[in-house]
Order: C-alpha cells, then sequence, then structure tokens
C-alpha cells in the first residue's frame, strides 16, 4: 500500500449493509424514526463522512422503500451522485450475502472499502481519518476499538477483497479479519458511537 503523498490520491469507498429484515425489531427496523430521522440516516452520515468517493447502499428486506429513503437522504446532501445502490436477492442467507454482493461492486481502483452497519447510527466522524491513516501504513484492516471491544466500521485494504466477495453465512467480515494479527490496527476512542447499534425498540429511547 503506498503511504505519503501518494496515498492522499487513493480512492476509497464505502459499504453500508442495509438489507436485514430487522425481526427483533419487529420490521422496518432502518426507516424507523431517530432523531429526526429515519435509522438508516445515521449510517448514511458517517459513511458520506468518510473520504469515499463511492458509497455502495446494500438493500435487501424492503429494498424499495430502504432505497427510497437512501436516494432522499443522500439527494438532500447534494450527494446523490456517490450513492450506487444493489440489491443482494440472497440477503435472507445473513450478513455474508449482502456483504458478498457490495463487495462485488467496489470500483477496480478502489485502495480500501469502508463496512458500515445500517442499523448503528452514531458513528463518529473523528474516527474515520485514523482508519485511513492505518490503511494507508500498510495494515490490511482497522477498526476502532472502544471500553475494550472492537466496533465500527472497519476499513478493509483491497488486499481483503477476495475474503469479503466469499464471505458467508451472518458471520459477515469476520473470516476475512481472521489471522491477520498485528495487521488488523486496533484503533482507540473513546466514542461510544461505535458500539452503539439497534436491535430493538427499546435501543432507540434517549
Amino acid at each position: 500500500m503506498a503511504t505519503g503523498a501518494a496515498n492522499s490520491q487513493a480512492v476509497w469507498s464505502a459499504i453500508v449493509l442495509a438489507a436485514g429484515a430487522g425481526r427483533r425489531f419487529g420490521g422496518r427496523k432502518l426507516l424507523a424514526p431517530f432523531e429526526g430521522g429515519a435509522l438508516l440516516d445515521g449510517a448514511l452520515r458517517a459513511a458520506f463522512a468518510s473520504p469515499a468517493s463511492t458509497v455502495i447502499l446494500v438493500t435487501g428486506s424492503e429494498a424499495d422503500e430502504v432505497a427510497a429513503a437512501a436516494r432522499a437522504w443522500a439527494e438532500r446532501q447534494g450527494a446523490g451522485d456517490r450513492l450506487h445502490i444493489i440489491h443482494a436477492a440472497d440477503h435472507a442467507e445473513g450478513m455474508g450475502a449482502s456483504l458478498r454482493a457490495g463487495a462485488a461492486a467496489l470500483p477496480a481502483d478502489s485502495a480500501g472499502a469502508f463496512v458500515f452497519l445500517g442499523d448503528m447510527p452514531r458513528v463518529p466522524a473523528a474516527v474515520l481519518p485514523r482508519l485511513v491513516e492505518a490503511v494507508g501504513a500498510g495494515a490490511a484492516a482497522a477498526a476502532p476499538v472502544c471500553d475494550g471491544r472492537r466496533g465500527h466500521p472497519v476499513l478493509f485494504a483491497a488486499e481483503l477483497y477476495a475474503p469479503l466477495r466469499q464471505a458467508a453465512g451472518d458471520e459477515g467480515a469476520r473470516a476475512a479479519l481472521l489471522g491477520l494479527g498485528p495487521r488488523l490496527a486496533l484503533i482507540e476512542t473513546d466514542d461510544k458511537g461505535v458500539l452503539f447499534d439497534v436491535d430493538r425498540p427499546e435501543d432507540l429511547a434517549p
């Protein structure tokens, strides 16, 4: 991976996984009202705050409504040209299916890709440049850590795209991270937004 001035010209991408049915929530989770918008808005805000030139939204359950909500949000930000929406037809298999679909759509010149989860609306923008710095310096992947727990998003260098395209079941990207050892850069933060996810309606309480 290039570093220094060359790395400043790197092309980054982002994947937002928004295909889940939200069964524990009772359905329509990503469209639920949250902090003046839809729950999905928070993940989109984080993804668009990253240096990604392309943000790939992967839909599954409630695909048309989720896509319309995302498109409307991006247009309101004047960033509709950065949004690319794809549908994971086999999304019922689990997170692996939507991750495969997103990874398959990554641009050929992409140096690395963030993976955001659609039900994590409070990811702090401040952590994103630190992930880029770590991958630019040679890490195969970088993730935030808060209170001893690894959080999201994860930034994957292009060398890991092949295993991402083979993700299976509900393990998501875990297999791609196994065995990286010190090549997985863990970035400390005290912002609990990297851990906050929504599974049930009560998680939305202030």
